[in-house]
């Protein structure tokens, strides 16, 4: 059987560790060819390590217009085309309001918000060039909903989820689409910061390589389809009615 996406090739954000590392497994282990950007270069040496197939390690800040401009042009420089863009890369400073830094504030919207954005218009047009292309945002449940001492986080989950219904409104005429991947908690290590007072049970917690095989899922549709949005959630979260 032919791996679902030979001859294909994927950029994955924060593909380091947690989710991004999983789906960059996934996707090679298939057949992708697999370049992972990360701004933590020991990460990105040990993802490399432990994925089989084809894959190009590139240090890159998404939240940077020219590091991403440099990510991107090294991609094709390797791999001559760009099919998949899933934005994986995430950052959070778990703090009330009215303690929240405008430092922090700019930190969470530069990578999560503003990332996505610098990779979509990198890759938007080389996509266009291809007649095809998909883009997979990784939003959160905090897309959805509240809770406190998270503000900037929602806020830019939130906003993701409306760029990623825009971009794939502009991207249909090429054959270009796009979808916003809402996961619960995972057991990723995003929960381990001295910021968190209280941390979820990890028994409540998705292992991210079922979500990384959900975002697989999302890639591997019928060109004449396309999944808009996906909540994938762990079946005992109790963040979740």
């Amino acid at each position: 059987m032919v791996p679902r996406f030979d001859g294909h090739c994927a950029v994955i954000t924060g593909a380091g560790g947690g989710l991004g590392r999983a789906i960059a497994g996934i996707l090679a282990g298939d057949g992708c060819q697999v370049a992972l950007w990360d701004i933590d270069e020991n990460a990105l040496r040990a993802a490399v390590a432990e994925i089989p197939g084809e894959t190009m390690p590139i240090t890159a800040d998404v939240a940077r217009e020219d590091s991403v401009a440099n990510a991107t042009r090294l991609t094709v420089e390797r791999f001559g085309r760009i099919d998949y863009l899933v934005n994986c890369a995430g950052v959070d400073h778990t703090v009330p309001v009215s303690e929240l830094t405008v430092a922090e504030w700019d930190h969470i919207l530069a990578v999560n918000l503003r990332g996505p954005f610098l990779t979509t218009r990198a890759v938007f047009p080389i996509m266009q060039r291809q007649s095809g292309g998909h883009i997979v945002n990784i939003a959160s449940t905090a897309a959805l909903r509240a809770w406190p001492n998270a503000s900037a986080y929602c806020a830019s989950k939130w906003g993701l989820v409306g760029f990623t219904r825009a971009v794939g409104t502009e991207g249909r005429p090429y054959h270009i689409r796009a979808t916003a991947v809402i996961p619960g908690g995972m057991r990723t290590g995003f929960f381990d910061r001295p910021d968190l007072p209280i941390k979820p049970d990890p028994s409540h917690l998705n292992d991210p390589i079922n979500v990384a095989q959900a975002v697989a899922f999302v890639l591997a549709q019928p060109p004449g389809s396309v999944i808009q949005e996906m909540l994938i959630t762990p079946l005992t979260e109790t963040s979740w009615p």
